[in-house]
């Protein structure tokens, strides 16, 4: 019972990877490069593992003072989530700003939780993201960025 359980986690990660990369992701930049952004929307870079090129991808966050919080909705088989582990040092745009810091796994933290915070203050939008987070997910976990540059 167990493996089928892990390998419908698997297909699910390559389904949602490949509508990320063909689909959401594109969309996500084509509307930024017009000047519609979400204030949800925070851009992660980090270093290609193997290439050692910046690698960006947008993703949902909920930034503070001191850092962002991101849900790597696929755990630690994300590609982004590869690249941290190989070097936690990435930059994240909040905003029009972008900010330096430091990227830790959280396993520890209440990803749920996490993700009702990141829908604003309504009820309403806290549902909404919290379902749509939990309906692409496979193996979630949080993500701390700790600013560095100030």
């Amino acid at each position: 019972m167990a493996t089928r359980s892990a390998d419908k986690a698997v297909r699910k990660f390559r389904l949602e990877r490949q509508l990320g990369r063909v689909v959401m992701n594109p969309a996500v930049a084509a509307l930024d490069r017009i000047g519609v952004r979400s204030a949800l929307v925070v851009d992660l870079e980090t270093v290609g593992r193997k290439s050692g090129e910046p690698r960006r991808v947008p993703l949902i966050g909920s930034a503070d003072e001191s850092g962002v919080w991101v849900i790597c909705q696929h755990g630690r088989r994300a590609g982004w989530a590869h690249n941290i582990a190989a070097n936690p040092h990435v930059r994240v745009r909040v905003g029009d700003e972008w900010r330096t810091g430091t990227a830790t796994f959280e396993p520890d933290d209440d990803v749920r939780a996490r993700a009702r915070s990141f829908g604003g203050r309504g009820r309403v939008g806290q549902t909404a993201t919290a379902l749509t987070m939990r309906a692409m997910e496979s193996d979630p976990i949080s993500v701390r960025i700790t600013f560095t540059d100030r």
